[in-house]
């Protein structure tokens, strides 16, 4: 399995969502209702996905 890049879309939603879930864990953000470690995992699923599909 060869591995590509992330664009740099895919690459800023997930800082965008590792940021959201930085600040859950701060208690800055609290209207989201899932756990800031659940909100880190979507944004480290998405890099990932980001790293595994080409042209993603």
């Amino acid at each position: 399995m060869k591995l590509s890049a992330p664009s740099v879309l895919i690459f800023v939603i997930s800082l965008v969502i590792a940021v959201i879930g930085v600040l859950a864990a701060l208690g800055t953000v609290a209207f989201i209702p899932l756990a800031s470690v659940w909100i880190m995992a979507i944004g480290y699923a998405v890099l990932a996905a980001g790293c595994l599909f080409k042209g993603v």
